[in-house]
């Protein structure tokens, strides 16, 4: 497993620990949810409905591989076995990764521009010059657009333990790169 996956898993781990208790709870989901839907009132209910169902599945697959006690939380280490394990997780951070994308594309054209972009990713907790960074290497357009394909893959990509180099390497705060 690549240094690289670890850091940005460590990462994703603080921000989904939303409320800062030091395991994720299904409550953290709720609470990162409702931060995104927040930001992105003019998006159709149906994709609002898809992102906040995209949240609660993502919480749904860590559980359910990794709640062994069923006591509704999960600590870092049990977070890093699960997440980095494509096999176990590829379903759920799929999904994830197109309901958010979607969410931030209110008209449905494929293209999110860089307003939409850094109100999500800094609502669920990102830094604001890690999140630009991240919009810069995902190449936008002439208009400042980036598609909700190559972020979708970006996501994907996130949790890939065997990727280094990769473009959301921009999220982890240390390795930010202009």
């Amino acid at each position: 497993m690549r240094t690289e996956a670890v850091d940005r898993v460590r990462t994703v781990f603080a921000l989904f620990d939303a409320d800062g208790n030091g395991v994720i709870e299904a409550d953290d989901f709720e609470l990162m949810a409702d931060r995104v839907l927040g930001v992105t009132p003019e998006a159709p209910d149906a994709r609002r409905s898809a992102a906040l169902s995209g949240f609660r599945a993502f919480w749904a697959a860590l559980a359910g591989e990794l709640d062994a006690h069923g006591d509704g939380r999960i600590d870092f280490e049990e977070f890093k076995a699960v997440v980095l394990a494509p096999e176990r997780f590829d379903a759920a951070v799929t999904e994830f990764a197109e309901a958010l994308t979607e969410v931030a594309d209110p008209d449905g054209d494929g293209l999110i521009g860089r307003a939409d972009f850094v109100a999500v990713l800094t609502a669920i907790g990102f830094a604001a010059p890690n999140v630009e960074s991240l919009f810069e290497g995902l190449e936008p357009t002439a208009s400042d657009q980036v598609t909700t394909s190559a972020w979708a893959e970006a996501i994907k990509d996130y949790y890939r333990p065997d990727l280094a180099g990769i473009v959301g390497d921009r999220l982890v705060p240390a390795l930010t790169t202009g």
